[in-house]
């Protein structure tokens, strides 16, 4: 039971995924209803989530690479 590889949530995945498609879907709603006087600062900041989601998947995945590296490590040791 000890040889199975321990199961990471990777929450940041989902949650990059689901704030790059909140923003697009802002951006398409902002640029529906530009008579709004509030519709350029909502395509702002849905631009800006939309944005922000792929990196944050990608630092979220380098981290849980890192942890794993490091369990690893770890076992090595531990078997000296």
């Amino acid at each position: 039971m000890e040889g199975k590889k321990k199961l990471r949530c990777p929450l940041g995945v989902p949650g990059g995924i689901i704030a790059a498609l909140i923003g697009l879907s802002g951006m398409i709603c902002s640029l529906m209803h530009t008579d709004l006087p509030y519709a350029w600062h909502g395509f702002a900041i849905s631009l800006a989530l939309f944005l922000i989601g792929g990196p944050f998947v990608r630092i979220t995945m380098m981290v849980h690479a890192a942890n794993d590296r490091l369990d690893e490590l770890e076992k090595k040791i531990d078997k000296q």
